[in-house]
């Protein structure tokens, strides 16, 4: 189960890698055609229709499919101020109250992320550019990704628990 929660959090982090690089190709291209259509008026339609809501709503995605690898690769921004001056004990405990309020936390974002989605759903909402996208479409890579990152926060949870060592500290860190 270890080596598949890992490897979805890295399949995961490379779609989000995919959807950042997706973000900067469409924009680029909408450069390139707002310079077609100066130079050359008329040749190219000078705009990509609706190139901020798609460039949007890929961010989103990224932002959020992201999450699970990053917290499982160490590349949350920790502040070490108060856990450096813990001992090992009262560290241990701090990391299980951090991941248990953190995963309380974000079981409350998911259970309201997959009602957005399903109202979404319910009413065809879709989003008001040129091109109309259903939003739930786009609200399911956030649901998505909000789920994965709880699955990551309780596997790091039983992780400490298991191990009865800290998981969240890495030895490079400032």
């Amino acid at each position: 189960m270890h080596r598949f929660l890992n490897a979805t959090y890295k399949a995961a982090g490379m779609f989000s890698a995919f959807l950042i690089l997706a973000i900067c190709l469409l924009i680029s291209a909408q450069i390139v055609l707002n310079g077609m259509g100066r130079l050359m008026p008329g040749l190219l339609p000078s705009t990509i229709p609706s190139y901020a809501d798609f460039a949007g709503f890929m961010l989103a995605g990224a932002t959020f499919l992201a999450m699970a690898y990053t917290l499982r690769s160490g590349g949350h921004i920790r502040v070490n101020l108060v856990v450096q001056n813990l001992s090992p004990r009262m560290t241990l405990i701090a990391e299980f109250l951090t991941l248990a309020v953190a995963s309380a936390f974000v079981g409350y974002a998911l259970f309201f992320s997959v009602a957005l989605m399903l109202e979404s759903l319910h009413y065809s909402d879709v989003s008001n550019g040129i091109i109309p996208v259903p939003l739930w479409l786009t609200q399911s890579a956030m649901t998505f990704g909000i789920g994965l990152l709880l699955v990551a926060l309780l596997h790091t949870l039983v992780d400490l628990i298991t191990t009865g060592t800290s998981v969240l500290n890495t030895p490079d860190e400032v």
